[in-house]
């Protein structure tokens, strides 16, 4: 059971193919080049990775644009380069995981090509048609300010077609059982081809009613049992795991009562909550988000997560709250997109400090979930704010202090490489970093080490302990009578504070620091004092060698 629950204790690489190595100089990543990076990748201690769409596509949206399900786009080679991928990864004990982009389609898929040309066509109700532009067409868009509709007028087929994204993704209409063994179809084909799963983009638009008539549309949750079912019964250890950012209470209609739908999902309310932390030294609100999350089926998890290929989205956050994250991490509109997000990179929001960048991957890989990070993070790689929209977190990745950061022989890549400031690649690349010991690259390879050795956070149980300070953050988990214990200052300052550990048998009287040595006594009160640096954290195992070797034969 536990092997088939891998992914309560991974860490997820998430990457885009086109932006991380290119091998044939047309200036687009391929899958050549990220097998010769692989090595990188299981040295770097990554359990699973997760592609960026790369399958067949006009590139209108980075790829969530699919006019070809049952393909790899020309550019970044063939399905045997996948396949090969899927085999190198294996070897290397790396698991593979792609994005599932099924709520629409490209409006260059030959499904929407066959529904707009032809009334009669198999796949006419394979997408949204209203006769008339219902009422409701200019609300509901993802993208505001950018998309002026979610319903646009296609003369071809004398219809409007839906659209919950921009005009050219028209929504599948999901509720078709057609559509819905189409989407089995899917996943089986790239099961075959050795994924572990699916990360399913935009899962609670999947799954809710579509139609001209629809004005408060409901969600069909049995759909996500039916695709989870499909997917144990091809693959018994594959995983799906939901892009859905909808409230707690929300959350196990997404599991399951039984944990039979989902298995993972990103914690979008603990996310933000991080950020308002991070920004404003006040842990308050993050513990409430992740005691309000914190009850969920045994087999389910949480992603969690700091930066991703979209914007910071705030859009769960008081608007005080909200405006204090602004203030902190991008207070320039251009840093900005639909007056709801931040569109930047991590180590840039933080003004490049280390000791706050070190502090937030430390914070992040000690939540209770599963960490996913983001290619070039490790490195600390800043954004290009020139780009349009989401693009200038998306720029290719920092190799070296060769020409284009070795990413490509290409004079003109597809997205530019940042060159200039702080952030360019004579800077930040991995290969400096490599021979620095105190590096970022280096620090995070070591922080990936000690997080697969501590289960408990994947695993276990948790619960805030009271530091009297709202600023600083402690964290427990106990699982299999094996404890840790985590603590985070988020001031600006030193602070030096008591801490009281309770539980019989816990082993709490002596904390063992797993990062950097520095380990604690409990005074005759079981008292702990504990100084943390400016924006510092610690690592404990809780017990003394009594403790720990009654442990070594749970």
């Amino acid at each position: 059971m536990i092997n088939d629950l891998w992914y309560k204790n991974a860490v997820i690489y998430c990457l885009s193919v086109g932006s991380f190595q290119d091998t044939d100089g047309d200036g687009v990543g391929d899958f050549q080049g990220l097998m010769r990076r692989m090595d990188y990748l299981g040295g770097l201690g990554v359990t699973a990775i997760w592609l960026m769409p790369f399958q067949t596509s006009p590139g209108r949206d980075d790829g969530y644009d699919v006019s070809d399900y049952y393909n790899v786009d020309p550019r970044y080679g063939s399905l045997g380069d996948f396949v090969e991928f899927t085999h190198a990864a294996k070897q290397r004990g790396i698991r593979v995981l792609i994005d599932l982009v099924v709520n629409h389609t490209s409006s260059e898929h030959a499904w929407f090509k066959s529904a707009r040309s032809d009334p009669d066509s198999r796949y006419r109700d394979w997408y949204i048609w209203s006769e008339k532009k219902p009422a409701n067409a200019n609300k509901g868009m993802v993208f505001p300010g950018v998309q002026k509709s979610t319903w646009t007028y296609d003369e071809k087929a004398a219809a409007y077609y839906f659209h919950r994204f921009y005009d050219f993704q028209p929504d599948l209409n999901t509720a078709n059982p057609l559509v819905q063994a189409e989407i089995l179809k899917i996943m089986g084909f790239w099961i075959q081809l050795g994924v572990s799963g699916f990360r399913m983009d935009a899962v609670p638009f999947v799954i809710a009613e579509k139609g001209a008539e629809v004005t408060k549309p409901s969600e069909q949750y049995g759909m996500l049992r039916r695709f989870r079912e499909f997917l144990q019964w091809r693959k018994g250890d594959a995983i799906i795991l939901a892009e859905a950012n909808v409230l707690p209470e929300t959350d196990f209609e997404y599991f399951g009562d039984d944990g039979d739908r989902m298995h993972m999902m990103f914690n979008f309310q603990v996310n933000q909550s991080m950020f308002y932390a991070l920004a404003s030294a006040d842990a308050r609100p993050l513990v409430k988000a992740i005691e309000k999350t914190s009850v969920r089926p045994a087999t389910a998890q949480w992603g969690m997560f700091l930066r991703n290929h979209d914007e910071l989205d705030l859009g769960r956050l008081p608007e005080t709250h909200r405006q204090t994250v602004f203030d902190a991490f991008g207070p320039d509109k251009d840093m900005q997109l639909y007056d709801r997000g931040i569109r930047r990179r991590l180590a840039p929001m933080l003004d490049g400090d280390p000791r706050r960048i070190r502090q937030a991957y430390s914070l992040m890989f000690s939540l209770p979930g599963t960490p996913v990070i983001r290619y070039g993070d490790e490195i600390a790689m800043g954004d290009d704010l020139s780009l349009p929209e989401r693009n200038c977190a998306r720029t290719p990745m920092q190799w070296s202090v060769e020409p284009q950061a070795g990413f490509t022989k290409s004079s003109k890549p597809e997205l530019p490489v940042i060159v200039d400031g702080p952030y360019g690649y004579h800077h930040v690349n991995v290969a400096d970093q490599r021979r620095d010991a105190d590096s970022m690259l280096n620090w995070l390879e070591r922080l990936i080490r000690m997080r697969k050795e501590a289960p408990e956070i994947g695993w276990g149980d948790c619960i805030s302990l009271d530091t009297g300070d709202p600023g600083i953050l402690a964290l427990r988990y106990d699982w299999r009578n094996n404890s840790v214990l985590v603590v985070h200052n988020l001031h600006p300052k030193p602070v030096e504070f008591e801490l009281q550990l309770d539980g019989e048998g816990t082993g709490g009287n002596r904390l063992i620091d797993i990062m950097d040595g520095g380990n604690s006594e409990a005074d005759d009160k079981g008292r702990h004092t504990l100084l943390l640096d400016a924006y510092g954290y610690r690592w404990y195992r809780l017990g003394g060698l009594d403790y720990l070797l009654r442990r070594s034969e749970v």
